[in-house]
Protein backbone atom coordinates (compact mmCIF):
# COMPACT_ATOMS: atom_id res chain seq x y z
CA UNK A 1 0.00 0.00 0.00
CA UNK A 2 2.64 2.56 0.50
CA UNK A 3 4.38 1.61 -2.92
CA UNK A 4 0.80 1.92 -4.55
CA UNK A 5 -1.36 3.77 -2.46
CA UNK A 6 -2.89 7.00 -3.60
CA UNK A 7 -0.27 9.47 -4.54
CA UNK A 8 -0.86 11.86 -1.48
CA UNK A 9 -0.46 9.46 0.84
CA UNK A 10 3.14 8.67 -0.37
CA UNK A 11 4.66 11.81 1.06
CA UNK A 12 3.79 10.52 4.49
CA UNK A 13 5.55 6.94 4.20
CA UNK A 14 8.64 8.27 5.98
CA UNK A 15 6.79 9.67 8.92
CA UNK A 16 4.65 6.09 9.09
CA UNK A 17 7.69 3.90 8.65
CA UNK A 18 9.38 6.13 11.17
CA UNK A 19 6.19 5.66 13.73
CA UNK A 20 6.62 2.59 13.33
CA UNK A 21 9.94 1.47 13.88
CA UNK A 22 9.44 4.17 17.13
CA UNK A 23 6.48 1.26 18.38
CA UNK A 24 8.66 -1.53 18.05
CA UNK A 25 11.52 0.44 19.96
CA UNK A 26 9.10 1.44 22.86
CA UNK A 27 7.84 -2.32 22.74
CA UNK A 28 11.14 -3.36 23.73
CA UNK A 29 12.04 -1.15 26.15
CA UNK A 30 8.93 -1.81 28.22
CA UNK A 31 9.07 -5.36 27.84
CA UNK A 32 13.08 -5.47 28.56
CA UNK A 33 12.56 -7.12 31.38
CA UNK A 34 9.84 -9.71 31.24
CA UNK A 35 9.48 -13.17 30.25
CA UNK A 36 8.06 -11.92 26.92
CA UNK A 37 10.95 -9.20 25.78
CA UNK A 38 9.15 -8.04 22.22
CA UNK A 39 11.52 -9.85 20.54
CA UNK A 40 12.13 -9.66 16.14
CA UNK A 41 9.70 -12.45 15.08
CA UNK A 42 6.72 -10.88 17.62
CA UNK A 43 6.73 -8.09 14.78
CA UNK A 44 6.62 -10.03 11.47
CA UNK A 45 4.32 -11.41 9.96
CA UNK A 46 4.43 -14.99 11.41
CA UNK A 47 4.34 -13.80 14.98
CA UNK A 48 1.46 -11.44 14.28
CA UNK A 49 -0.60 -14.20 13.19
CA UNK A 50 -0.96 -15.15 16.77
CA UNK A 51 -3.88 -12.86 18.47
CA UNK A 52 -2.69 -13.18 21.81
CA UNK A 53 -2.19 -10.61 24.89
CA UNK A 54 1.35 -9.89 23.56
CA UNK A 55 0.45 -9.35 19.90
CA UNK A 56 -2.74 -7.22 21.14
CA UNK A 57 0.47 -4.43 22.51
CA UNK A 58 2.18 -5.07 19.38
CA UNK A 59 -0.83 -3.36 17.06
CA UNK A 60 -1.38 -1.08 19.40
CA UNK A 61 1.79 0.79 20.36
CA UNK A 62 2.36 0.34 16.33
CA UNK A 63 -0.37 2.23 15.82
CA UNK A 64 0.37 4.73 18.53
CA UNK A 65 3.66 5.37 16.61
CA UNK A 66 2.21 6.19 13.75
CA UNK A 67 -0.17 8.53 14.61
CA UNK A 68 2.46 10.28 17.23
CA UNK A 69 5.01 10.63 14.16
CA UNK A 70 2.70 12.00 12.08
CA UNK A 71 1.00 14.48 14.55
CA UNK A 72 4.26 15.75 15.90
CA UNK A 73 5.28 16.23 12.09
CA UNK A 74 2.58 18.26 10.92
CA UNK A 75 2.81 20.69 13.86
CA UNK A 76 6.60 21.24 12.85
CA UNK A 77 5.73 21.80 9.38
CA UNK A 78 7.59 19.28 7.66
CA UNK A 79 4.52 18.18 6.34
CA UNK A 80 3.04 19.56 3.35
CA UNK A 81 -0.79 21.46 3.60
CA UNK A 82 -0.52 20.92 7.60
CA UNK A 83 0.09 22.53 10.33
CA UNK A 84 -0.63 23.30 14.11
CA UNK A 85 -4.81 22.94 14.83
CA UNK A 86 -5.99 26.64 15.51
CA UNK A 87 -9.12 25.11 15.15
CA UNK A 88 -10.46 25.88 19.01
CA UNK A 89 -7.89 29.66 19.25
CA UNK A 90 -9.86 32.37 20.79
CA UNK A 91 -12.60 30.21 22.57
CA UNK A 92 -13.39 29.93 26.22
CA UNK A 93 -11.43 26.48 27.72
CA UNK A 94 -12.34 26.76 30.54
CA UNK A 95 -12.53 29.16 34.10
CA UNK A 96 -9.93 31.86 33.35
CA UNK A 97 -8.28 30.43 29.96
CA UNK A 98 -8.97 31.10 26.25
CA UNK A 99 -7.46 28.46 23.44
CA UNK A 100 -4.34 29.88 21.99
CA UNK A 101 -0.86 28.59 20.56
CA UNK A 102 -0.15 25.80 18.55
CA UNK A 103 -2.27 22.67 19.43
CA UNK A 104 -0.89 19.16 18.36
CA UNK A 105 -3.13 18.34 14.80
CA UNK A 106 -4.00 14.56 16.39
CA UNK A 107 -6.71 14.70 14.27
CA UNK A 108 -4.97 14.67 11.22
CA UNK A 109 -2.45 12.25 12.84
CA UNK A 110 -5.35 9.64 13.54
CA UNK A 111 -7.01 10.14 10.14
CA UNK A 112 -3.38 9.28 8.48
CA UNK A 113 -2.90 6.47 10.75
CA UNK A 114 -5.79 4.67 10.15
CA UNK A 115 -5.63 5.06 6.36
CA UNK A 116 -2.29 3.23 6.75
CA UNK A 117 -2.12 1.24 9.86
CA UNK A 118 -5.44 -0.10 9.29
CA UNK A 119 -5.39 -0.61 5.39
CA UNK A 120 -3.30 -3.54 6.29
CA UNK A 121 -6.16 -5.63 8.06
CA UNK A 122 -7.73 -6.41 5.05
CA UNK A 123 -10.01 -9.94 6.61
CA UNK A 124 -13.15 -9.78 7.91
CA UNK A 125 -13.01 -12.18 10.84
CA UNK A 126 -12.18 -12.50 14.54
CA UNK A 127 -8.56 -11.82 13.98
CA UNK A 128 -8.96 -8.51 11.90
CA UNK A 129 -11.47 -7.45 14.03
CA UNK A 130 -9.45 -7.92 17.64
CA UNK A 131 -6.53 -6.19 15.59
CA UNK A 132 -8.36 -3.11 14.54
CA UNK A 133 -9.75 -2.80 17.33
CA UNK A 134 -5.98 -2.79 19.29
CA UNK A 135 -5.01 -0.43 16.78
CA UNK A 136 -7.42 1.72 17.63
CA UNK A 137 -6.67 1.13 21.60
CA UNK A 138 -3.16 2.55 20.42
CA UNK A 139 -4.17 5.52 18.72
CA UNK A 140 -6.89 6.46 21.83
CA UNK A 141 -3.75 6.40 24.09
CA UNK A 142 -1.96 9.09 22.32
CA UNK A 143 -4.94 11.43 22.98
CA UNK A 144 -5.05 10.00 26.20
CA UNK A 145 -1.85 10.86 27.85
CA UNK A 146 -2.03 14.50 25.77
CA UNK A 147 -1.22 17.58 27.91
CA UNK A 148 -2.35 20.70 28.33
CA UNK A 149 0.39 23.64 28.34
CA UNK A 150 -0.26 27.26 29.67
CA UNK A 151 0.98 30.75 29.84
CA UNK A 152 -0.38 33.29 31.95
CA UNK A 153 -1.16 36.70 30.69
CA UNK A 154 -2.03 40.07 32.84
CA UNK A 155 -0.55 43.06 34.64
CA UNK A 156 2.83 41.52 36.02
CA UNK A 157 2.26 38.43 34.84
CA UNK A 158 -0.38 37.91 37.19
CA UNK A 159 -1.77 35.06 35.32
CA UNK A 160 -5.23 36.94 35.41
CA UNK A 161 -5.70 35.04 32.12
CA UNK A 162 -4.48 31.94 30.40
CA UNK A 163 -3.55 31.02 27.01
CA UNK A 164 -3.59 27.20 26.43
CA UNK A 165 -2.76 24.83 23.76
CA UNK A 166 -2.32 20.70 24.17
CA UNK A 167 1.00 19.14 23.70
CA UNK A 168 2.02 15.19 22.99
CA UNK A 169 3.53 13.63 25.50
CA UNK A 170 6.75 12.13 25.67
CA UNK A 171 6.14 8.14 23.79
CA UNK A 172 7.51 6.71 27.04
CA UNK A 173 4.52 7.74 28.24
CA UNK A 174 2.56 6.56 25.85
CA UNK A 175 4.29 2.84 26.04
CA UNK A 176 3.58 3.14 29.93
CA UNK A 177 -0.26 3.95 29.20
CA UNK A 178 -0.45 0.99 26.80
CA UNK A 179 1.81 -1.35 29.09
CA UNK A 180 -0.93 -0.95 31.81
CA UNK A 181 -3.84 -1.65 29.43
CA UNK A 182 -1.83 -4.90 28.31
CA UNK A 183 -1.72 -5.91 31.67
CA UNK A 184 -6.25 -5.62 31.98
CA UNK A 185 -6.23 -6.81 28.79
CA UNK A 186 -9.51 -8.82 27.99
CA UNK A 187 -9.99 -12.61 26.31
CA UNK A 188 -13.43 -12.25 24.16
CA UNK A 189 -15.51 -14.96 24.45
CA UNK A 190 -16.99 -15.21 21.08
CA UNK A 191 -19.43 -17.93 20.53
CA UNK A 192 -17.99 -20.86 18.12
CA UNK A 193 -20.76 -22.06 17.35
CA UNK A 194 -21.99 -19.34 15.35
CA UNK A 195 -18.35 -18.52 13.70
CA UNK A 196 -18.62 -22.44 12.70
CA UNK A 197 -21.85 -22.38 11.11
CA UNK A 198 -20.43 -20.79 8.27
CA UNK A 199 -22.98 -17.48 7.56
CA UNK A 200 -21.29 -14.58 7.21
CA UNK A 201 -24.03 -12.97 8.98
CA UNK A 202 -24.18 -14.81 11.82
CA UNK A 203 -19.82 -14.27 11.91
CA UNK A 204 -20.50 -10.78 12.01
CA UNK A 205 -23.13 -11.01 14.69
CA UNK A 206 -20.95 -13.27 16.87
CA UNK A 207 -18.43 -10.66 16.74
CA UNK A 208 -20.12 -7.73 17.64
CA UNK A 209 -21.59 -9.21 20.58
CA UNK A 210 -18.49 -10.42 21.82
CA UNK A 211 -16.84 -7.23 21.97
CA UNK A 212 -19.89 -5.78 23.55
CA UNK A 213 -19.53 -3.55 26.63
CA UNK A 214 -15.63 -3.58 25.93
CA UNK A 215 -14.22 0.12 25.67
CA UNK A 216 -12.55 0.91 22.40
CA UNK A 217 -9.53 2.16 24.84
CA UNK A 218 -9.03 -1.42 26.20
CA UNK A 219 -6.64 -3.99 24.52
CA UNK A 220 -8.34 -7.33 23.64
CA UNK A 221 -6.98 -10.61 22.84
CA UNK A 222 -8.35 -14.27 21.23
CA UNK A 223 -5.76 -16.78 22.36
CA UNK A 224 -3.56 -17.41 25.37
CA UNK A 225 -0.10 -16.68 25.55
CA UNK A 226 2.66 -19.84 25.33
CA UNK A 227 5.04 -20.58 27.59
CA UNK A 228 7.37 -17.88 27.37
CA UNK A 229 9.92 -19.90 29.87
CA UNK A 230 10.24 -22.06 27.08
CA UNK A 231 12.47 -22.02 23.58
CA UNK A 232 9.71 -22.78 20.83
CA UNK A 233 11.66 -22.13 17.62
CA UNK A 234 8.30 -22.47 15.31
CA UNK A 235 6.65 -19.79 17.24
CA UNK A 236 10.07 -17.35 17.10
CA UNK A 237 10.64 -17.54 20.68
CA UNK A 238 14.30 -17.84 22.38
CA UNK A 239 13.10 -18.72 26.38
CA UNK A 240 14.70 -17.20 29.60
CA UNK A 241 17.71 -19.28 29.29
CA UNK A 242 20.61 -16.91 28.85
CA UNK A 243 18.94 -13.95 29.63
CA UNK A 244 20.29 -11.37 31.84
CA UNK A 245 18.80 -9.86 34.76
CA UNK A 246 19.53 -7.24 37.30
CA UNK A 247 19.84 -7.87 41.22
CA UNK A 248 21.90 -4.80 42.53
CA UNK A 249 22.33 -0.88 41.17
CA UNK A 250 21.23 2.47 41.55
CA UNK A 251 17.87 3.96 40.22
CA UNK A 252 16.29 0.64 39.40
CA UNK A 253 12.28 0.37 39.51
CA UNK A 254 11.12 -2.10 41.88
CA UNK A 255 9.95 -4.33 38.51
CA UNK A 256 14.05 -4.51 37.32
CA UNK A 257 15.24 -5.58 41.23
CA UNK A 258 12.69 -8.39 40.38
CA UNK A 259 13.93 -9.82 36.97
CA UNK A 260 16.10 -12.30 38.47
CA UNK A 261 13.36 -13.83 40.39
CA UNK A 262 10.97 -13.27 37.23
CA UNK A 263 13.02 -14.50 34.58
CA UNK A 264 14.88 -16.99 36.55
CA UNK A 265 13.38 -18.45 39.31
CA UNK A 266 9.76 -18.75 37.77
CA UNK A 267 11.01 -20.53 34.70
CA UNK A 268 12.62 -22.74 36.69
CA UNK A 269 16.35 -21.50 35.98
CA UNK A 270 19.37 -20.54 38.89
CA UNK A 271 20.54 -17.17 38.90
CA UNK A 272 24.51 -17.55 37.35
CA UNK A 273 26.73 -14.69 37.92
CA UNK A 274 29.51 -14.49 35.36
CA UNK A 275 32.37 -11.92 35.73
CA UNK A 276 34.20 -10.90 32.08
CA UNK A 277 37.65 -8.63 32.74
CA UNK A 278 37.52 -6.12 30.02
CA UNK A 279 41.15 -4.80 29.50
CA UNK A 280 41.67 -1.84 27.39
CA UNK A 281 43.54 1.62 26.97
CA UNK A 282 44.11 4.17 29.76
CA UNK A 283 46.08 7.09 30.89
CA UNK A 284 46.42 7.67 27.67
CA UNK A 285 49.87 10.89 27.09
CA UNK A 286 50.77 12.66 23.90
CA UNK A 287 54.21 13.03 23.59
CA UNK A 288 56.02 15.29 21.19
CA UNK A 289 56.03 14.98 17.81
CA UNK A 290 53.98 12.34 17.68
CA UNK A 291 53.68 9.24 20.07
CA UNK A 292 50.89 8.63 22.12
CA UNK A 293 51.50 5.88 25.09
CA UNK A 294 48.49 4.25 27.24
CA UNK A 295 48.66 1.91 29.99
CA UNK A 296 46.84 -0.92 29.76
CA UNK A 297 43.79 -0.96 32.52
CA UNK A 298 41.30 -3.49 33.74
CA UNK A 299 38.06 -3.98 34.45
CA UNK A 300 35.83 -6.69 36.00
CA UNK A 301 32.29 -6.23 34.70
CA UNK A 302 29.75 -8.62 36.00
CA UNK A 303 26.44 -9.41 34.61
CA UNK A 304 23.73 -12.48 35.96
CA UNK A 305 21.86 -14.89 33.72
CA UNK A 306 19.84 -17.35 33.92
CA UNK A 307 20.90 -20.79 33.60
CA UNK A 308 20.08 -24.86 34.18
CA UNK A 309 20.44 -25.55 37.27
CA UNK A 310 22.15 -28.55 36.72
CA UNK A 311 25.88 -28.44 37.15
CA UNK A 312 28.25 -26.13 38.08
CA UNK A 313 28.08 -23.65 41.10
CA UNK A 314 26.18 -20.81 39.93
CA UNK A 315 29.68 -18.81 39.19
CA UNK A 316 31.49 -18.50 35.91
CA UNK A 317 34.20 -16.72 34.85
CA UNK A 318 35.05 -15.77 31.20
CA UNK A 319 38.19 -15.57 29.69
CA UNK A 320 39.89 -11.64 29.70
CA UNK A 321 39.73 -9.69 26.12
CA UNK A 322 40.73 -6.74 25.05
CA UNK A 323 38.62 -4.01 24.65
CA UNK A 324 38.73 -0.87 22.10
CA UNK A 325 41.58 1.14 22.32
Amino acid sequence: FLMTGPKAYLIYARSVQVGTQSGIEECKQQFAWDKWNCPDSATQLKGLKRATRETSFVHAISAAGVMYTLTRNCSLGDLDNCGCDVSKNGKIGGRGWLWGGCSDNVDFGERISKQYVDKQETGQDSRAAVNLHNNEAGRQAVKATMKRICRCHGMSESCSVQTCWTQLSDFREIGNYLKIKHSQAQKLDIDKKRMRAGNSADNRGAIVDAFGGIAQTELVYLEDSPDYCRKNTSLGLYGTEGRECVQHGEGLTQWERRSCRRLCHECGLRVEERRTEVVSSCNCKFHWCCKVNCDDCSQVIVKHVCARREGGDGHGFRRRYRGPK
